[in-house]
């Protein structure tokens, strides 16, 4: 049937659109009115009001908009247009990838040392290669293997309290405790890998968020070892090849500055830190890459694309999921063994289900199985929420509406196309 396009027809689509529109963003007003319009502050005199109805006015007035192109068909049309430029940048950044990695790895080196780079901007960017190095990790068993966990933060647990034990009661330096952590949290993988290997889909979901959950609970009531609620306070930081960042070190050392003969500065323990967790998030892109074009690399992508299929090209999907339960839970201590040692205080409230979701969203956002993509999604969900610290209260609420926008013109992921591990019919060209 054709479309009624009468200016009478016209007039009645604008109308109800219009109406709907109107509708919506006085729901959105009613909702945002007290919870963003008015903000509480503690002031001299005691707790005073601060009005924000401004930002009220936008979010309604995109809300409206944004109603009103749904309601006249215009969404699709906007969503193609979006759609291309990004399309296109996407094209071309597989077309230069590796010099684009080359300078991304060549301004990472450079950042603490640039002009702009004071202590804020440094730990920003540590904590973001923490996010990345966990993206990676939960990469291999999310976007490699197929495996969906919501329960990752328990490894990213272990390897934290691990280091914090091993550090205190043994005395044991970080590169020392750093394979301790990476094993104890792969042992932990292992243990999670067992029960839930005949599980798929939702069921191995809750089953692994009951374990993020039961690790979580264990560290809170068991005070004798953990601390409990109080967690592990004086944690040891890490030290270069043995010497202290402090500016009174301990009787018999010699702490950084006076072995290099510079003044001390504070800033150097968190440069150092910096290229610390650069370095292994490094050493965790590389050994992924190298293990996927090996053939249990190439046994997680069959065992996501088909099990059965993959038992029927004789692969053991027993080991298979185990390796990569082991693997991504090790990477998960590594990152656990460094948060710890760099705030030097742990506790069960640094490791909930939360920190799990946002790793799964910059494993899903980046694009399933890409690296790059992890290191945009950490960018944009770590690094951009802190343009927008005013309004840290409605962080979930931008998460999600980000989230939901992605689904919809991205819904394989920033970078969703990547290079396969093997071609069956190699490119010709070079006279072979």
């Amino acid at each position: 049937m054709l479309a009624d396009t009468t200016p009478l027809a016209k007039s009645g689509r604008w109308a109800e659109a219009l109406r709907d529109a109107g509708l919506a963003a006085l729901v959105m007003l009613g909702l945002l009115v007290l919870i963003v319009g008015v903000q509480t502050v503690d002031g001299e005199g005691g707790l005073t009001a601060n009005f924000r109805f401004d930002w009220v006015l936008i979010f309604c007035g995109a809300v409206f908009a944004g109603r009103l192109a749904a309601k006249l068909g215009a969404g699709d049309a906007i969503g193609r247009a979006l759609a291309k430029p990004v399309g296109g940048a996407v094209g071309a950044f597989s077309a230069y990838s590796k010099q684009i990695v080359w300078l991304g790895l060549g301004f990472a080196a450079a950042m603490p040392f640039m002009p702009f780079a004071d202590r804020y901007v440094v730990d920003v960017a540590t904590a973001m290669l923490i996010y990345v190095m966990l993206g990676w990790g939960l990469n291999i068993v999310v976007g490699l293997a197929g495996l969906l966990d919501l329960g990752y933060v328990a490894f990213y647990a272990v390897g934290a309290y691990s280091y914090a034990m091993f550090a205190k009661a043994f005395g044991l330096s970080f590169w020392e405790c750093l394979p301790l952590a990476g094993a104890m949290a792969a042992t932990f993988g292992v243990l999670l890998g067992f029960p839930v290997l005949r599980l798929r889909g939702d069921y191995l979901a809750i089953v692994t968020l009951g374990f993020g959950e039961i690790i979580r609970i264990v560290l809170i009531n068991w005070y004798t070892v953990t601390g409990g609620p109080n967690g592990i306070s004086g944690i040891p930081r890490p030290t270069l090849f043995g010497m202290p960042f402090t500016a009174s070190p301990p009787e018999g050392t010699t702490s950084v500055h006076e072995f290099f003969g510079i003044d001390f500065d504070p800033n150097h323990r968190i440069i150092y830190l910096y290229f610390v967790i650069l370095a292994l998030a490094l050493v965790v892109n590389f050994f992924t890459n190298r293990a996927r074009r090996l053939p249990l690399g190439r046994a997680w992508e069959a065992l996501r694309e088909d099990e059965i299929a993959c038992r029927a090209l004789g692969i053991n999907p027993t080991n298979t999921k185990l390796s990569a339960f082991a693997v991504g839970a090790m990477f998960g201590g590594f990152a656990g063994a460094f948060f710890s040692t760099r705030q030097g205080f742990i506790s069960p409230e640094s490791f909930t289900f939360f920190e799990s979701a946002v790793v799964l969203a910059i494993v899903v956002l980046g694009g399933m199985g890409s690296q790059i993509g992890v290191v945009i999604a950490a960018f944009v969900l770590i690094v951009v929420p802190e343009l927008f610290r005013e309004f840290a209260d409605y962080r979930m609420l931008a998460f999600g509406l980000g989230m939901v926008l992605i689904m919809i013109w991205r819904p394989r992921g920033l970078i969703a196309h990547r290079e396969p591990t093997i071609r069956l019919h190699p490119p010709q060209g070079n006279g072979r």
